[in-house]
């Protein structure tokens, strides 16, 4: 909402962006029963951010990095609080 409010893409994009990713997932034999639907929707923002150039390889792969060690470590029930290095 924040990207799309600062005038990173618009509305149009992102629902083509999401829906392509959803097309490539049921190609691939998704059985599109809305337990993925996360994962399609974080695969076209991830893309989208990347072909705006907002974002290149080697900082979505640190960000992603930092996310699932601070989700590792955070206790169950317990928002994930992401501690910048």
């Amino acid at each position: 909402m924040r990207l799309h409010g600062a005038g990173y893409f618009t509305w149009k994009e992102w629902a083509e962006r999401l829906a392509t990713e959803i097309k490539r997932a049921q190609e691939r034999g998704d059985p599109d029963l809305g337990t993925t639907y996360y994962e399609h929707w974080l695969a076209a923002l991830e893309t989208l951010l990347a072909e705006k150039g907002l974002v290149g390889p080697e900082e979505l792969a640190r960000r992603k990095a930092e996310w699932e060690e601070a989700a590792r470590e955070t206790p169950p029930g317990q928002p994930i609080v992401l501690r910048r290095k």
